[in-house]
């Protein structure tokens, strides 16, 4: 946006900030309904009233309301009103408050609201009655769980904050909003345990929010993209979330959690690269169970991150390494292929994300046959045609499931990329400069920081923590809280 528009822009919210509701109710009339086009907006409804004690004009969209609050409770009261009472004493919705200039009028005409106006009366009262539809509450699709709540977040931000005041049932609990954007203003909801929260944190997420100047955000995707520190870093430092008693776990350890309306997920922040890779469930079973499960997942992301590079770095350069059975074996294999190893390798992981991609977009009862199908016909074929040797074929399946261990949606495409970049690099100089390569990765990630904690906090630096970084302890002798997040209550025992 070039800087005469956001000035333009700016000019007209506080424009409407400044346009106070007149006493002469036409002239009220006349601005909203030049406003939003009622002529031409068929479910804006713009009806007058006259009854024994006076005219009253009310505004809304019939599309947002819950039409039978509105004839019962506003509609009906003010047509047998008898005697000439304040309207927040005459109608019997329990949220009636007045406002005073024309923002306030539009702001709650957008969130599904009435607006109610009286002939005489420089002010108006809004009547929220919303009734905006969203989905039932449903199963997560993305992160799914054995043992455990199944709920997920829905669209409907009422929905979302009481799941919360459900599952953290306490006084503390502390549903703070924040607006954000011009075109129109969206609010931003900030969900903290006021006892423990770190408040040098929360200001700066506050800070974050309120610096942002675009046009609209309209849901906590586009949100976490503005928030974060580095938007073209591999890593995200925002956890993102659709279930809501993985939220709430957060939350009671001294988390942020970020909502908005239009968003059936939620942010944690701050965030450390080790909560990407637990998994809520790890919690809800046992200590041998869970801790096994953490294993197993460590491994499969050793796998999907190195099996190929290694596999392109030793057959290139450390032949030596292999026994010599298995390298005749890779020899007689690729005998016939007539691409570098690097390329084979390259292609077959292409392959495979098309595949993954293909899964994805389709409709969901064909996902995963078209899938499976594909890879049975697509690496069967590669190998008859001497493209690719079948132990690439091998390779590359294994570095691929092993992908989709991974817990969070947002950490798995982080190990997906890394894996080409360490493939690229093994191609080089073999082990020497994957090794080269590993060791920028992470000296790159140690200096992220989320919210100004340490990105790989609490193994570096060290700091006071449940001790839940590798692997969990049993829970009933977990006594502190992440030392990182410096909260005001650090004992949880």
């Amino acid at each position: 946006m070039f800087p005469w528009q956001k000035k333009k822009q700016t000019e007209a919210v506080e424009k409407r900030k400044t346009t106070k509701i007149s006493k002469n109710l036409k002239e009220n009339v006349a601005y909203i309904e030049e406003q939003y086009s009622s002529s031409i907006n068929f479910d804006f409804e713009s009806k007058e009233l006259r009854t024994l004690v006076g005219r009253y004009h009310l505004f809304f969209y019939t599309t947002t309301i819950d039409s039978k609050l509105l004839s019962e409770h506003i509609l009906t009261p003010l047509l047998n009103s008898k005697k000439d009472l304040p309207i927040p004493r005459t109608v019997t919705v329990p949220r009636v408050t007045p406002i005073k200039n024309m923002d306030d009028v539009e702001r709650g005409l957008n969130t599904g609201s009435v607006i109610i106006f009286k002939d005489g009366a420089a002010e108006g009262f809004e009547a929220k009655i919303e009734d905006f539809k969203h989905r039932a509450i449903e199963k997560a699709e993305n992160e799914k769980t054995v043992k455990g709540p199944k709920d997920s977040f829905t669209e409907s931000l009422p929905t979302n904050l009481s799941m919360f005041r459900k599952k953290i049932p306490s006084k503390d609990l502390i549903a703070e909003k924040i607006e954000v954007g011009i075109r129109p203003a969206m609010p931003v909801t900030l969900i903290y345990t006021r006892d423990l929260v770190n408040d040098k944190i929360l200001n700066n997420i506050k800070k974050r929010i309120k610096a942002i100047t675009v046009d609209n955000i309209r849901n906590i995707e586009v949100l976490e993209q503005f928030l974060e520190e580095r938007p073209r870093s591999l890593f995200p430092t925002l956890l993102y979330t659709e279930r809501p008693d993985n939220a709430a776990n957060y939350v009671s350890e001294g988390f942020i959690a970020i909502l908005m309306d239009n968003s059936s997920s939620c942010l944690i922040a701050p965030m450390t690269i080790w909560g990407f890779f637990h998994s809520p469930e790890d919690r809800y079973l046992r200590w041998a169970f869970g801790n096994f499960s953490r294993l197993i997942r460590a491994g499969a992301y050793f796998i999907t991150l190195f099996v190929s590079a290694s596999y392109v770095a030793i057959t290139n350069y450390h032949s030596q390494l292999v026994p010599i059975d298995l390298l005749l074996a890779i020899a007689a294999s690729r005998e016939r292929v007539p691409m570098p190893i690097v390329f084979e390798i390259i292609l077959m992981e292409v392959a495979f994300e098309l595949i993954r991609e293909a899964g994805v977009r389709i409709p969901s009862p064909l996902g995963p046959t078209i899938g499976i199908v594909g890879a049975l016909i697509l690496g069967q074929a590669a190998v008859e045609a001497n493209i690719v040797s079948p132990i690439v074929v091998i390779i590359v399946a294994l570095s691929g499931l092993s992908s989709f261990t991974a817990a969070n949606y947002s950490i798995n495409h982080t190990l997906r990329i890394s894996r080409f970049i360490f493939i690229i690099a093994a191609s080089f100089y073999g082990l020497l400069s994957l090794l080269g390569a590993i060791l920028l990765w992470v000296a790159y990630v140690v200096s992220i920081d989320s919210f100004g904690v340490s990105y790989y906090s609490p193994a570096t630096p060290s700091t006071r923590s449940p001790r839940d970084t590798f692997f969990r302890m049993i829970l009933k002798k977990e006594k502190w809280r992440p030392g990182y997040l410096n909260p005001k209550d650090w004992d949880k025992s």
